[in-house]
């Protein structure tokens, strides 16, 4: 059964961030979708003797969240780099959000880049919780370890090498980094936003 269906994304020619790295960043997402469907099939099966499958179905279950999660955190990703860059608007909701916790949001901008050079793999991203009424700035390990429950993701930044390696060295990530908000649709993440509200 497919649950999960394949997203496709309006990415035009980006500046520092080469069209091979996305064909091949794409394939990698198709594969998040294909193992999230795969693995929840194989969930199902087994639960109909769930006891005597208890110890692949817990496994199996932690397998999911892991390719569940690079599905979505990829989703949210390639659609910040959907359509045309476009600046982040002065009379933004999400400018105004941030800066209400009292700090510009150059300053944030920046804070949100020096986390993404996090040593390892992971993702670097803005959460908005609703419940408090709060944005928080998040380091998520590999694919799912880190999120923050029950809070919408607003902006993922990826950080696995797979996300730059044909364009940039491990070294010269920081490039990579400034690519990526060189060509990001403000728009977008100013959607993700306001649905989170």
């Amino acid at each position: 059964m497919e649950t999960f269906k394949i997203k496709t994304f309006d990415i035009k020619e980006l500046k520092g961030i080469s069209g091979k790295t996305i064909e091949e960043h794409l394939k990698l997402y198709k594969g998040y979708v294909n193992n999230s469907n795969l693995v929840l099939n194989k969930i199902n099966e087994l639960k109909i003797d769930g006891m005597t499958n208890a110890y692949i179905l817990s496994e199996l279950h932690r397998r999911f969240s892991f390719e569940f999660g690079g599905m979505r955190n990829h989703e949210y990703y390639f659609s910040s780099l959907s359509g045309e860059p476009k600046q982040i608007s002065e009379n933004s909701e999400l400018k105004n959000a941030i800066e209400k916790s009292g700090i510009i949001f150059g300053s944030w901008l920046e804070n949100f880049k020096a986390l993404a050079l996090t040593r390892g793999v992971g993702w670097a991203m803005l959460y908005y919780d609703k419940e408090t009424d709060n944005l928080f700035t998040q380091w998520v390990d590999e694919q799912q370890l880190g999120h923050l429950a029950s809070c919408s993701i607003i902006l993922a930044l990826d950080m696995w090498e797979h996300s730059y390696y044909l364009d940039y060295t491990p070294a010269e990530k920081k490039n990579y980094v400034e690519s990526f908000f060189a060509n990001i649709n403000w728009e977008a993440i100013e959607e993700n936003y306001k649905n989170s509200l």
